[in-house]
Parts: structure tokens; C-alpha cells; sequence
């Protein structure tokens, strides 16, 4: 079978999406590839499709158990003999996955990377033929990425303790340029096909909403989105709960999933939502990874994330079938201090010091541009292309700045006001005592301090 019979028998398609067909052909030519495709771009299907067609096995290695369970079960119904190693697995089903490769059983294996270096699994493959291995989350190689994982370095490793050295594919939604880098030279592709097949989704439309209420203001868009499906992202699990709670006292049928919950409440839920019994599910963003639901058509943000390519990861994930779908923020300054708190007591899992100030550093600068995109009056779509150093126009036409107006005011006057009363108060107090002064309060505190006697005493 050629490319397009195995695309078509295994997978359902007559043609391959922008960008998919030249990362096949480069991988069946045993080129090295880095592939970075937005959310839905179908990235499984740049390596699912060669593995098929290379001799031996194909290694996929990812962080995501969700994802593997997924895509593994998939691939069976499909007719392909393919498994997962992961720490879901007991030590009867590991063992057993174990003598199935060893008996030549399986085309495709997907694989935790804390898994790869044991001793079992490499004397195995040492004795296979292993054709192929692809990276998926390629970008948690990198210290620089969203999602660093020190496993990820092991993953060198691997392939060079190989007898043989496989085809190496690497794949991801998110990567600046310097993540980029990192993903060539930790992995060491040789000359990689990198292609970009651009990060801009037009069927996603973009808001950012800063509501006095965010509560209320969370209910009335569920509701105005008539029981379609979505998913609404929460910064803790405390705050997932409480939102929970409140979508159902409020009639709107919601589900849960958070670290905390145990493993069968997680999988339950889960299933709720992909099967659509239950029409929004409230989540940390440990929700979602790998998750494949294609009729997602909004994803609200509770909370603002860390950073610009965890939000664009996460809202990615409406859309997929790509209907119109909505990705809208509800941003809140009390958000920058919980992400910030949330940077202080991660590092980057290395003991150096100074390696973790750096690390806690680039996080800040990163939190400090996810920022910017909460309070700009710019194309949003824009802001976020050129983030990562994709092309943009000067508007999209559908985001919520470029659909708005806004007024531009002169106020130098009246910083003028403000700076000069701070000047006659001796520039000793605060932000409330000055406004109290501009507008011309009579508090006797006001008073007793003589500010009623400034020139700038009620000029506001």
C-alpha cells in the first residue's frame, strides 16, 4: 500500500491536511523531521501513517497517559496491533506488554519518557528493529518551553544506545524560535525538515473580558451557548470545585477534573464530556492534553494562564472539527498575583541555584507578555502570531479588540493634576488620600492636614 490507501483505510481520509504529506514523505525518506502544527492540525497522522509503512516498530513517546490510552484504543479499533507503557499499567500488564514486544506483536508503542531507560525495555529494543521514534509535546525538551519535563533529556539517550539508529520525528503545537532550537540540538535531529504550518486558526474567535463579576459573567456566556460543549479552565482546584458547584446551582450541567480527584472520578468525568452526557466540564489545565473531541465549541479561561503558549494550547483545543468556535479570557488582576505565587514555588526540578533564578526569570518574562495580551487594545490574533514569529495582518476582524471600539483620550492635563497634588502632599501618601484631595473631600482627616488649602484641593 502507498501513503494514500494506508491514509485512507486506517484513517478514514482521501487527502492530507496542509503541511502532513511532506512530514510523511520526509520520515518514509528516513529525513528527521520537527513539525510544529496548532491544536487539530492532526500531528498524530505525520508519524501514525509512516509507521505503518516502515518495517519495524514505531516508539511515540509522550507525556500524556490520556493521549496514549486514546490513541491507542483508536488504533486497534482501526485494525492496527499497537500499546502504551505508562505508570497506569500494573506490573501483570507491563509484563505482558513486555512479552508482546518481545514476540513482535505490536507496529506502534507509545511510551512515557521516565519509562524508556529501563533496563527491561531498552534490552529489548535493543534486540528489535526499531524504525522510527517520534517526540509528540517536543517543546518539554526544551528548559525554555511551557512544560519543561527532565525526562525529555533521556530521550537522547535512547536513541544513541540504539544498535541502529531510528528515524527521528519531533512535534508540537507551541515553539518559539529559541524552543525550536532547544528541540534540534537536545535531540539531535540530523538536518530536520522543520516545518511550521502556521499557528493562526481563523475559526477561532478571540476575547478578553474583565468583568466586575466574573462569576456572573461566566454563567450568562454559558447559558448565551445554548448546552453546546465546552471546557472551562480554572488556575486551582479549589477554585475548579467552587465554579463547578456554581454552574450547577445555576442549572448548567458541569462536570469536574482536577489532580485531586481520584483516578476512576477523573476517567468518568472525562468520559462524560468526550461522549457529550455532560455538556461543560470546569478543569486545571491537566485536563485536555491528548484529549480528542472534535465538537468543542468554547473554551472559557477562569483564570489567566501562565503564559502565552499554554493559553494558545488550551484554547486550541475548541474548534477542531473547525465550526466557529470562541476562546475568551476572563482576566482579572488578582490573576497575575496567583501566577506569580504558582512561579515562586516551581523551578525547573534542577538544584543549581542560579539555573532555577534564570528559570523563575524567564517565567516572569513570559507571565509579564501573557500580561499584555489581557490588557491590549491590538488585534489579539496579531499579538499572539507575533509572539511567535508568525505572519499577521494588521487586524483579523474577529477577536473581540478588532470587533470593538475604543476611544482614545488625552489625559495629560489631567496627570498634570495628579502629579502636581502629589508634589504639594510631600509625596508621603497614598493613592486614596490624593484622590480624596483631587475631588475636594471633606473628611477631617483632610482637614487636620490642611490638604483643603492646596491649590490642587478639588480640581478633579
Amino acid at each position: 500500500m502507498d501513503k494514500i490507501d494506508v491514509l485512507n483505510r486506517y484513517f478514514g481520509y482521501t487527502e492530507f491536511r496542509r503541511g502532513q504529506e511532506e512530514l510523511v514523505d520526509a520520515l518514509l525518506r528516513h529525513r528527521d523531521v520537527l513539525g510544529i502544527m496548532p491544536t487539530g492540525a492532526g500531528k498524530s497522522l505525520c508519524y501514525q501513517v509512516p509507521a505503518l509503512m516502515h518495517s519495524g516498530i514505531t516508539l511515540v513517546v509522550s507525556p500524556l497517559i490520556s493521549l496514549m490510552k486514546d490513541q491507542v484504543s483508536t488504533l486497534v479499533q482501526q485494525g492496527v496491533n499497537a500499546a502504551y507503557i505508562n505508570s497506569s499499567l500494573n506490573i501483570r500488564q507491563y509484563s505482558a506488554v513486555l512479552r508482546n514486544i518481545e514476540l513482535g506483536k505490536y507496529k506502534i508503542i507509545y511510551i512515557a519518557p521516565e519509562r524508556l531507560m529501563t533496563e527491561a525495555f531498552l534490552n529489548i529494543c535493543q534486540h528489535k528493529e526499531i524504525s522510527m521514534l517520534a517526540v509528540d509535546e517536543a517543546h518539554c525538551v526544551s528548559q525554555w518551553g511551557q512544560d519543561f519535563r527532565p525526562n525529555y533529556l533521556e530521550i537522547d539517550r535512547f536513541v544513541k544506545a540504539l544498535p541502529a539508529r531510528p528515524v527521528v520525528g519531533a512535534f508540537t503545537a507551541t515553539a518559539t524560535e529559541a524552543v525550536r532550537d532547544d528541540i534540534i540540538n537536545i535531540l539531535d535531529l540530523h538536518e530536520p525538515l522543520t516545518l511550521t504550518t502556521g499557528f493562526d486558526r481563523p475559526n477561532l474567535y478571540f476575547a478578553v473580558k474583565q468583568p466586575k463579576d466574573k462569576r456572573a459573567a461566566l454563567v450568562n456566556l454559558i447559558r448565551e451557548r445554548n448546552d453546546k460543549s465546552g471546557i472551562v479552565y480554572c488556575a486551582t482546584r479549589k477554585n475548579v470545585d467552587e465554579i463547578c458547584e456554581l454552574l450547577n446551582n445555576k442549572g448548567i450541567s458541569a462536570t469536574r477534573y482536577h489532580a485531586g480527584l481520584d483516578a476512576e472520578e477523573r476517567q468518568k468525568n472525562q468520559d462524560d464530556f468526550v461522549y457529550d452526557r455532560i455538556p461543560v466540564i470546569v478543569a486545571t489545565n491537566a485536563f485536555g492534553m491528548g484529549i480528542d473531541k472534535s465538537n468543542v465549541s468554547f473554551v472559557i479561561h477562569y483564570n489567566m494562564p501562565k503564559n502565552i503558549e499554554s493559553y494558545y494550547q488550551e484554547a486550541g483545543r475548541a474548534g477542531r472539527d473547525g465550526s466557529p468556535a470562541d476562546c475568551i479570557l476572563l482576566y482579572g488582576k488578582s490573576d497575575v498575583r496567583t501566577q506569580k505565587f504558582f512561579i515562586e514555588q516551581t523551578g525547573n526540578e534542577n538544584p543549581n541555584a542560579e539555573q532555577n533564578a534564570v528559570f523563575r526569570a524567564k517565567e516572569e518574562e513570559r507571565l509579564k507578555y501573557m500580561t499584555y495580551y489581557c490588557t491590549t487594545t491590538d488585534c489579539l490574533r496579531k499579538f499572539m502570531l507575533r509572539y511567535f514569529g508568525d505572519e499577521f495582518k494588521p487586524s483579523c476582524g474577529n477577536c473581540s479588540n478588532c470587533m470593538g471600539e475604543f476611544e482614545t483620550i488625552d489625559i495629560t492635563v489631567d496627570a498634570q493634576k495628579v502629579l502636581s497634588c502629589i508634589v504639594r502632599m510631600r509625596q508621603n501618601y497614598g493613592k486614596s488620600l490624593v484622590a480624596e484631595v483631587l475631588k475636594g473631600s471633606e473628611d477631617e482627616r483632610i482637614e487636620k492636614l490642611r490638604f483643603n488649602e492646596l491649590s490642587t484641593y478639588g480640581i478633579m
